[in-house]
């Protein structure tokens, strides 16, 4: 038996942020990050949550890869507060940070009430500023380890919001470059849940969208900012891969993915798009194979690649298709084509290489790769991936 779960409410379009004057609650604490504080972002939030005549508080301690310690104090301040509603505004940062703040400190309140759950549950409210992770409609929250250098993807569907709230306006003014992280960090969830071992016709009806609407709207967006229609385009891009990876998982990019990040602190959307030619390369696997060999993998490679309307007239021509086309979008967003680029050292890149392989292995979205990796493997992969071998 399989299932499909859309948990979520969703709000998008002009005027959605109308939704937060409209909440029946008397206290909300927001969670957000210094900069939304600082650039006025954060106003359109109290703005319309005062409106309601809504008591609020905001937390904005939020750091990238949101540490530990900073979850622990975001429990601490919220529970003296004993908000009805908590508001999280941002990137997937500030969205993963308050997914386990919320978690934790309800695990904490029952624990309190000797174990008597409170019936008053608190309602959750996701709102993106980048369109990236599409962690507004996702059961998954990202909490880094600073003193190991190592991120811990949490998986429960206790993470999930109870509303999302898309509002392409607050997007506008991301940079150029983010916008580019974060647009491949979209297509790398599209992608990785379309081949997942987990993947439905559910989830491939939305893998196959959200890959559509990256490219063709990615550039358009990263070019101008202000192109309301193609920022409109990439969040809903973004929020729609989300849907689909939380249904089917993710792969080996992510698994790869996110011991870079914790080990080097590459961006998260910056890591994925330099390993995603290579893992598709890897899945495909398409060494020694001729036509009725085909692994499953590089079939639906091929297909994404029919999907685009890139040359696919067998399958090998259509991973290879893929493949280019991700390299020539990188190429046009600038981006690096090698964890070399992006700094690291190659003694301390070889230094690591054989534990992050390890952890990357173990990494729960590893679980799902169409291809089932050796510790060999992905140290040759991440070898390649460092300097393009």
């Amino acid at each position: 038996m399989e299932s499909f779960n859309i948990k979520t409410q969703i709000y998008f379009g002009d005027g959605s942020l109308e939704r937060l004057s409209q909440l029946d609650c008397k206290r909300a604490f927001i969670v957000t990050d210094p900069f939304m504080v600082k650039s006025g972002a954060i106003n359109k939030i109290t703005d319309e949550v005062s409106k309601g005549d809504i008591q609020y508080m905001v937390f904005s301690d939020i750091v990238p890869d949101p540490p530990i310690e900073v979850v622990v104090k975001g429990i601490e301040v919220m529970m003296k507060f004993n908000p009805e509603v908590v508001i999280a505004l941002g990137g997937g940062s500030a969205i993963d940070a308050a997914k386990a703040i919320c978690s934790f400190s309800s695990k904490i309140h029952d624990r309190m009430d000797c174990g008597v759950k409170n019936n008053k549950k608190i309602k959750f409210i996701a709102i993106p500023t980048t369109s990236g992770t599409g962690s507004e409609v996702t059961s998954f929250s990202v909490i880094t380890d600073k003193s190991k250098n190592i991120k811990y993807p949490l998986v429960s569907d206790e993470l999930l919001p109870d509303e999302a709230i898309l509002d392409a306006e607050l997007v506008t003014t991301v940079p150029n470059f983010i916008t580019g992280d974060t647009g491949m960090d979209v297509l790398t969830h599209a992608i990785e849940a379309y081949v997942s071992t987990k993947a439905t016709d559910y989830t491939d009806a939305l893998a196959e969208k959200s890959i559509k609407l990256v490219f063709e709207n990615l550039m358009r967006a990263y070019k101008n900012g202000n192109n309301l229609d193609a920022r409109k385009k990439m969040h809903n891009a973004s929020c729609i891969a989300g849907i689909a990876f939380n249904n089917a998982s993710l792969g080996l990019n992510h698994g790869m993915a996110h011991i870079v990040g914790g080990r080097f602190h590459v961006s998260h959307g910056k890591t994925n798009a330099i390993l995603l030619p290579y893992v598709i390369e890897y899945n495909a696997d398409l060494k020694g194979f001729n036509s009725n060999d085909y692994t499953k993998a590089a079939k639906r490679y091929s297909e994404i690649s029919k999907i685009l309307g890139l040359p696919s007239s067998n399958v090998r021509q259509g991973v290879k298709s893929l493949i280019a086309a991700i390299n020539k979008l990188l190429n046009e967003l600038n981006m690096p084509t090698s964890l070399k680029e992006t700094g690291i050292k190659a003694d301390d890149f070889k230094k690591e290489v054989s534990q992050m392989a390890l952890i990357a292995i173990e990494d729960r979205c590893t679980e799902t790769n169409p291809r089932v990796p050796n510790i060999e493997e992905i140290i040759a992969l991440f070898e390649r991936v460092f300097d393009k071998k």
